[in-house]
């Protein structure tokens, strides 16, 4: 039953993305997200009976899918820790509906899961791999792993077909922005898509500063200068990333721009926490309860409504307010492992 005609917010964004947190573990503690001096072996994560049920979570997709969604994206915390996510693949592959169904996951357990997640229906997945530096890449996950692994896990996953793979890294000054070119090189030509993030004021205690912030455009100048690119037209309206490609046709590279060049304008993306908690921004201080009234049993129909009025109220733009509401001390922001990025 889709909803006609589909919602819009208060700045006339259309709905169209859904990205499904299914845990907020992880079995990494990345300094820019779940630093171990904070998670540590003693933190206490959701038990297990607070998080939404994989039925709870297709009943809901279901629901924006009928108001207009079109893009799936399960993110975590760490999405593959969570027990039998192929169960929940399987439940979302049969919406129809779905254009585009996909996984955003640190890759560490990818190799091991890929096949099963292919053939429950999941289409494409993006990894996210900060540096091919050991040493740097250990230093920035907080476990000391080397990237071999995920490399592996990025393997299993062209294997298996889901392609395109996106290759997702957060760049700071000082810390790994010397080894933007490395990976790019080790890349080109293999068809997948590394994407550099400018690194994020996401949360409360990453301790981020403006100055550690390398901008798109000089991430631009380092890889043109080496490798010619040019401009790409974006895919899709709200697409996060800038597309480039190698004029020599050895492919695509992309570059999110969040906090020197913010994209709220077009923003199309609701987020669902893993207890069933809505969130219309990435750096949103609060959500709205959609578990209680699951398991009140709400139906349908006051379900959709539900999320529609949610969506119609929204006027999130915290990006291209960010130095505004920084200034001002706005309210602490929900964590991004909570939401996924």
């Amino acid at each position: 039953m889709v909803i006609d005609p589909p919602p819009v917010d208060k700045l006339n964004r259309p709905l169209h993305d859904l990205r499904i947190s299914v845990t907020d573990r992880c079995n990494f503690r990345c300094t820019y997200c779940m630093p171990a001096e904070v998670y540590g072996e003693r933190y206490r994560f959701l038990p297990r009976t607070a998080l939404l049920s994989y039925e709870e979570i297709a009943r809901v997709t279901h629901a924006f899918v009928d108001l207009g969604v079109r893009k799936v994206r399960i993110t975590g915390g760490e999405p593959l820790v969570r027990q039998d996510l192929h169960n929940l693949v399987a439940l979302l592959s049969r919406i129809d509906g779905i254009d585009d169904l996909t996984l955003t996951t640190n890759g560490f357990l990818l190799a091991e899961q890929a096949e099963a997640l292919r053939d429950a229906g999941l289409r494409r997945v993006t990894v996210s791999l900060d540096s091919l530096d050991p040493e740097t890449f250990g230093r920035m996950n907080g476990r000391g792993h080397g990237p071999e692994r995920v490399l592996e896990g990025i393997a299993a996953a062209e294997h298996v077909g889901l392609s395109p793979i996106k290759i997702n890294s957060v760049v700071q000054r000082g810390v790994n922005d010397d080894g933007v070119l490395a990976l790019a090189e080790h890349f080109r030509g293999t068809g997948h898509i590394p994407r550099f993030i400018e690194y994020m004021d996401v949360g409360n205690i990453n301790g981020w500063r403006a100055e550690d912030v390398v901008p798109s455009r000089e991430l631009v100048e380092r890889i043109d200068a080496v490798y010619p690119i040019e401009p790409l037209a974006p895919n899709y309206r709200g697409e996060v990333a800038e597309r480039w490609r190698y004029k020599d046709g050895a492919g695509e590279v992309g570059f999110i721009s969040s906090v020197l060049q913010p994209f709220c304008g077009d923003c199309t993306r609701m987020r669902l926490s893993p207890e069933g908690q809505l969130f219309t921004c990435l750096f949103a201080s609060k959500g709205r309860d959609l578990r209680a009234p699951l398991r009140a049993g709400i139906p349908d129909d006051e379900l959709r409504s539900l999320i529609a009025g949610i969506w119609r109220g929204r006027a999130d733009r915290y990006s291209e307010l960010r130095a505004e509401l920084r200034a001002r001390g706005a309210g602490r922001k929900i964590e991004m492992y909570q939401i996924g990025g």
